[in-house]
């Protein structure tokens, strides 16, 4: 009976849409940054009623009356973000889940934001990870988003995995399980954000259009909508810190960008999975992304 068990398993995970290994990228940054504990490094901002901790794991809640949010006790000028994530499973339409950094409370109105993003779905449906750059704007002035949204080769309900932004001087780069997904290159300031930020998670009502654009929105019947942090690292220079601070390398080529195996997995990345990328979108304005 064996056999018949491990076929239909294989089954299943193919017709489920996680086929897939990733490609090995042959360097692990999260490997070089130690798990920081969440008291030491982050308060509630909001919603401490939806929040609760077990052992090591964050435990964030929206229903109808809240969502919930934490943010980073230091502010950075460059850095490794990351934290290991579980989300629910089922119908979490309009529900938006976020690791991201942003300094939108310091500069309202006129900040920089680098999201990664969990765009919520129904049954059936891969959640989209919606990777975005902001700079210099928000909902009350200019804004210019820099989307590009994925889907993921493992079922993010099933387990934890590991998301992460690497900010320095030059690039930003976007991983997921220390495979690189995206990289945003430094091309001039003026599209690039260089003003200190915060690290942040939330979740929230995105229903007016985190689902198909809005069209599907969150449905409350299947409250309290979860999500799980943990395994929580950060890394790189504060804003106080010295001048002289060094932040953690993307790659073994240090901060020269990402190396050939690198590449190659972030290619596979893009090739298989991105489902959508502003520089691609007619639609838009290209004016305003001069690094399209």
């Amino acid at each position: 009976m064996a056999f018949p068990l491990i076929l239909l398993a294989f089954l299943v995970l193919c017709s489920s849409g996680y086929s897939q290994r990733s490609p090995s990228p042959g360097y692990y940054p999260s490997s070089r940054v130690p798990t920081s504990p969440f008291d030491r490094e982050f308060r509630t901002l909001w919603g401490s009623q939806h929040q609760r901790t077990e052992q090591d794991v964050i435990t964030l809640l929206l229903d109808k009356s809240s969502g919930s949010g934490f943010k980073s006790l230091r502010s950075y000028k460059s850095g490794y973000f990351g934290a290991s994530i579980k989300l629910q499973s089922g119908y979490t339409a309009g529900v938006d889940t976020s690791l991201y950094l942003s300094n939108n409370q310091e500069h309202p109105g006129d900040h920089d934001e680098v999201d990664i993003e969990f765009l919520g779905t129904t049954p059936g449906k891969p959640y989209s990870l919606q990777t975005n750059v902001f700079v210099r704007g928000s909902g009350d002035r200019n804004v210019i988003g820099r989307e590009m949204k994925f889907n993921l080769w493992f079922d993010p309900t099933q387990d934890f995995h590991h998301y992460a932004i690497l900010w320095n001087p030059n690039q930003i780069v976007f991983y997921v399980d220390d495979v690189p997904i995206r990289t945003y290159d430094r091309k001039n300031e003026a599209i690039f954000p260089t003003r200190p930020m915060w690290l942040y998670g939330s979740i929230w009502d995105a229903s007016d259009w985190a689902t198909e654009n809005g069209r599907i929105k969150a449905d409350y019947r299947y409250q309290p909508f979860i999500a799980k942090y943990t395994n929580f690292k950060l890394a790189g220079c504060t804003a106080e810190g010295s001048s002289s601070c060094t932040p953690p390398s993307a790659s073994p080529m240090g901060n020269r960008g990402l190396s050939q195996q690198q590449m190659g997995a972030m290619a596979w990345a893009q090739r298989n999975f991105l489902v959508y990328n502003y520089c691609h979108d007619p639609k838009r304005d290209h004016t305003q992304t001069p690094e399209c």
